[in-house]
């Protein structure tokens, strides 16, 4: 049906960058929004950054300032840059997608297996 597969996780050191890419695949007709959620260890997951498909963002107040939401609309994928990397900053990253894979049906919630980001020197 519908695949989102995460990649770009890993171990970084504080104060350095990654970059998270996510691939939709599958019967798609139209994605709306698309976005990054992350989950830390006994914490809810949360949102990070979205942007819908007309352009506009949203980011958590920890995210903003660092961290960069963007989309390659042709290859139905969204990119989250993060700079400046704290330890807090680690968690399970999941990419969120509103996907519409069927006309006439709504758009429909569609999450990524997630991907591991660590922060730690």
């Amino acid at each position: 049906q519908v695949q989102l597969v995460e990649s770009g996780g890993g171990l970084v050191q504080p104060g350095g960058s990654l970059r998270l890419s996510c691939a939709a695949s599958g019967s798609i007709v139209s994605i709306h929004a698309m976005g990054w959620y992350r989950q830390a260890p006994g914490k809810e997951r949360e949102l990070v950054a979205s942007m819908q498909s007309g352009g506009s963002t949203a980011y958590a107040n920890s995210a903003k300032g660092r961290f960069t939401i963007s989309r390659d609309n042709g290859k139905n994928t969204v990119y989250l840059q993060m700079s400046n990397l704290k330890p807090e900053d680690t968690a399970v990253y999941y990419c969120y997608a509103e996907i519409q894979y069927r006309i006439y049906v709504s758009p429909n919630g569609f999450w990524g297996q997630g991907t591991q980001v660590t922060v730690s020197s």
